[in-house]
């Protein structure tokens, strides 16, 4: 049996009640329990969280149906599943989700936020920068080091920087309206400073108005093996500079493959047609197919047919979750000259009729389509 209160009990509203006035009644308790009002009262927060429980579930029809159907055991132990429940509401979630309950002023807004404490200037973060990489088959495959020019902004030297003149060096412009509640006090960030709290005050020649200057950089980029088409690596630090002892940007490196001349990928595997003649077809042979770290041997067995797929296990690409090493497949291809000699013709004339030479699948030959499927089992 839940402990919790009631939602309408919490709110001080009837079950009757319509959509504006348990909004109203909500406003009511949030603005009597709000944090700022209520320094250091777990008791009011707690309440002013109950309030904000209740207000979600009885504020969405759906979950206020499913609440007056089956009470609190319908909700999924949490405020009907609405991100962030009962008990363990974060006040960051409440403001940000009913923000505008007061028509736009900054929910949070009593004191510049919850507590009425100021989070002061922060650290600004460069931007990231973004360059492309084209890698081939066997440096995707095993991996490898590549070294790449990037220019970037980097603080400049002898840059120095004083405190904000708009802000004191707080980072937050403080603005107070008036509501029909009294006096409503928001904080945003300082449109001077971006809230850092400085500004640049001596900036060397060259450089912009925040004290940046674009240099060319040589950085050592770690390709790991099994890297694709697509994949995006990151090199922390390596973007822009941000101002003022902020924090770098970070350098995203996008994977381009080039298209190998003869190995085609798909997934960590690869794929190769290799090409016999007839002769090797009927006899057998050994033939040299290409893989990435070099040439190997393969067998082919006498009366090979057309569309058989050999399949050498662990030559293809490194699966980058840890799941070991794709297959390279060998799709064999009996290749049928035009250009025969009248004697050549002749001879392919005489075996027409030969039972030797007749199509005699059996039930062992597979077809094309279960071919494939053997193939991405």
């Amino acid at each position: 049996m839940s402990n919790k209160r009631d939602y309408y009990e919490i709110l001080g509203v009837a079950k009757s009640a319509s959509a504006a006035e348990i909004k109203k009644a909500y406003r009511k308790q949030a603005v009597k329990y709000h944090p700022d009002k209520n320094p250091g009262d777990k008791e009011a927060e707690e309440k002013f969280k109950e309030a904000a429980e209740a207000y979600e579930v009885l504020s969405d029809d759906n979950k206020r149906a499913r609440y007056d159907q089956y009470g609190h055991a319908g909700m999924g132990g949490a405020a009907g599943g609405g991100g962030f429940g009962g008990g363990g509401m974060n006040m960051e979630d409440i403001f940000s989700q009913f923000g505008d309950i007061f028509g736009g002023g900054g929910f949070g807004g009593f004191g510049g936020g919850f507590g009425g404490q100021s989070r002061g200037p922060r650290r600004m973060k460069g931007s990231d920068l973004r360059i492309r990489v084209k890698l081939n088959l066997e440096e995707m495959v095993n991996g490898c080091e590549k070294k790449v020019k990037v220019k970037r902004f980097k603080q400049a030297p002898g840059v120095t920087a004083k405190t904000c003149p708009t802000c004191n060096g707080s980072g937050q412009q403080v603005r107070v309206t008036n509501t029909i509640l009294g006096q409503m006090q928001t904080a945003t960030t300082c449109g001077t400073c971006q809230g850092v709290g400085k500004v640049a005050d001596k900036i060397p020649s060259g450089a912009n108005n925040q004290g940046l200057i674009k240099e060319e950089e040589t950085i050592d980029l770690q390709i790991p093996a099994g890297a694709r088409e697509g994949i995006q690596l990151q090199v922390r630090g390596k973007g822009n500079d941000a101002p003022f002892d902020g924090i770098p940007g970070d350098l995203l490196v996008v994977i381009e493959e080039e298209e190998h001349d003869a190995l085609k990928r798909d997934g960590n595997n690869l794929h190769y047609d290799l090409y016999i003649s007839m002769p090797d077809a009927i006899l057998g042979s050994s033939q040299e197919v290409p893989t990435v770290n070099g040439k190997v041997k393969i067998k082919i067995d006498k009366g090979t047919q057309s569309g058989k797929v050999l399949r050498l296990k662990g030559q293809g690409l490194v699966d980058l979750n840890g799941y070991g090493k794709g297959d390279l497949f060998v799709h064999v291809n009996i290749w049928t000259p035009t250009n025969l000699s009248k004697e050549q013709e002749a001879f392919f004339e005489k075996m027409r009729d030969d039972s030797h030479f007749s199509p005699e699948p059996s039930k062992n030959e597979k077809s094309f389509f279960e071919r494939v499927k053997d193939m991405f089992q």
